[in-house]
């Protein structure tokens, strides 16, 4: 039960004569007999000091009724208690000056939400005025809000509470060291998003207060600072120098997005945006990825039987599915080659000839079993995880070679990069899983022989194909994919470039820049090369 101290009394006995007359009993006529005019000294000491006496003793509904505004001093005095968190009171009044009282409050606010914060002295001086009811001819305080509190207004009330809806929380690389703003721009938007997403689970504290709110709730002024905010911490998976390649690779491009996961771990070590305060592409953006999507349809096509790395594999100058006619690159065709052939040097016939011996929900369960690939991921922050709808026809055999419906980003196409390089997939993620417990979402993977197969593949692309240009210089076990895809009203492909090298793998997209070998792969390149 709250406690209240009692308030002094100061003043004596009203000179002879300045006390008024009693008050017309009920049985008056209304206006009959009322006291009228200033309340006297000894009124005004009468009336101030039972409602102090009341207020003090923690009676705010008495306290009210000595006033001409019951119903609003009640609220008041109640919120005090209620919403402020005032424990304690000792109210100590001043002799009156004709009909004002000036007090001062000695208070004790204590705010039991959050026991980490100590019960706080606060102290203030008021004042009131003592009026006569203009009914009932009774001296009553005349209640305005600036009893309670000097400079309260109409409308605001007193609130104890924390400082800030969410505690500051400081947001750090692999290393502990803080990862802000203005060191990475290009992460602006994902450092907001992880200290409101994780501000209750950062260890942090929002501190408290003693502050005036408006009817909206918004902070008038700070009373009283009952507990500084104390900063959490949130960890990422950022590895500084990859970070720092990742930013300096696009730093050069109007337009580009990359993205560095670690394949044996899942750990987004490394993404970036340019422009830094533009849409982040890198997590979010749903682009048809071209034909960095072959490694997923290769995968199919080698599990179904339908394609081997070094068995002779058709790729023809053209390919109709559906009434549509699809081709390759200056109409290029490989005669008598195998399938690594065509991987390397990104055939799109020798994918599309495969689709009369598709069922159309195939590559869409191949992406998802495999690859992890349209379905959530608990990456930490915001993404788009990839989509591959069912489609049929000539779109079916679009999204085989990563247009149609297929929609990804640098995320998304590293970690198919990744799942090739680890054997199996593992979901991409920015906070440590070990941070909150999340459920990371789980695929079947790959086989062995499947992915050996694609690792062959990937690095024959690297070392000898479309992507060869781009990697060259780059030692260890390195393995490649480029891909440009085409975009109704645009006047180039969007470029797109995937690839590992050891125990780093890495995409990028670039749009409207043409083709991924040359725009997207040295961004790619750069990334690898900071790495051991």
């Amino acid at each position: 039960m709250l406690g209240f101290g009692a308030y002094s009394l100061l003043g004596g006995e009203s000179e002879e004569g300045e006390r008024g007359n009693v008050a017309a009993t009920s049985d008056d006529e209304p206006g009959e007999g009322v006291e009228s005019g200033p309340p006297s000294a000894e009124e005004v000491l009468q009336a101030s000091d039972a409602f102090l006496d009341a207020w003090a003793a923690g009676d705010a509904a008495a306290a009210a009724e000595l006033t001409d505004d019951p119903e609003a001093a009640t609220a008041a005095l109640t919120s005090l208690v209620e919403d402020a968190a005032v424990s304690e009171l000792t109210v100590t009044p001043e002799a009156p000056s004709g009909e004002r009282v000036a007090f001062t409050v000695d208070a004790v606010v204590a705010y039991e939400e959050d026991e980490a914060v100590d019960p706080a002295d606060w102290n203030y001086s008021s004042e009131l005025t003592v009026t006569r009811d203009a009914t009932t001819g009774e001296p009553v305080v005349d209640w305005e809000p600036t009893v309670l509190y000097p400079g309260l207004a109409e409308g605001q009330s007193i609130v104890t509470g924390p400082a800030d809806e969410l505690p500051p929380v400081e947001v750090l690389d692999a290393t502990g060291a803080a990862l802000t703003a203005e060191d990475h721009p290009t992460l602006a938007p994902i450092l907001d998003d992880l200290r409101e997403r994780y501000a209750e689970q950062s260890g942090g504290s929002a501190g408290a207060e003693t502050r005036i709110v408006d009817a909206e709730g918004e902070t008038v002024e700070q009373l009283l600072a009952l507990a500084e905010p104390v900063a959490g911490e949130v960890p990422t998976t950022i590895d500084p120098t990859i970070q720092a390649a990742a930013e300096a690779a696009v730093a050069g491009k109007s337009n580009a997005s990359v993205v560095a996961i670690q394949p044996s771990t899942g750990a987004i070590q490394g993404l970036a945006n340019s422009p830094a305060d533009g849409f982040n592409t890198a997590l979010e953006g749903s682009y048809a990825p071209g034909s960095t999507f072959k490694i997923v349809t290769a995968s199919l096509l080698i599990d179904e039987g339908l394609a081997s790395a070094n068995a002779p594999h058709p790729c023809p100058q053209y390919f109709e599915v559906g009434g549509w006619r699809f081709q390759n690159l200056d109409e290029f065709e490989i005669e008598g080659g195998t399938f690594a052939d065509s991987f390397a040097a990104s055939c799109n016939t020798a994918f599309i000839s495969q689709a009369p011996e598709l069922s159309d929900e195939a590559l869409g369960n191949q992406a998802r079993d495999a690859f992890g690939l349209g379905m959530t991921w608990q990456v930490g922050t915001t993404t788009m995880d990839g989509a591959v709808p069912t489609q049929s026809d000539a779109q079916m055999a679009a999204s085989l070679i990563g247009q149609g419906g297929v929609r990804m980003n640098p995320m998304t196409m590293a970690s198919v990069s990744a799942t090739v390089r680890n054997g199996g997939f593992l979901q991409p993620y920015l906070v440590p899983q070990s941070f909150d417990d999340r459920e990371f979402a789980t695929a079947n993977g790959l086989s062995a022989a499947t992915a050996e197969e694609l690792r062959g593949l990937m690095n024959r692309t690297a070392t000898n194909g479309t992507a060869a240009e781009a990697m060259a210089g780059l030692g260890g076990d390195i393995g490649a994919k480029t891909g440009s895809a085409e975009v109704d009203g645009q006047d180039k492909p969007n470029a797109w470039f995937t690839a590992y090298r050891n125990d780093l793998a890495v995409a990028a997209v670039v749009p409207n820049s043409g083709h991924g070998g040359s725009n997207a792969g040295p961004v790619v390149a750069d990334v690898l090369s900071a790495a051991p």
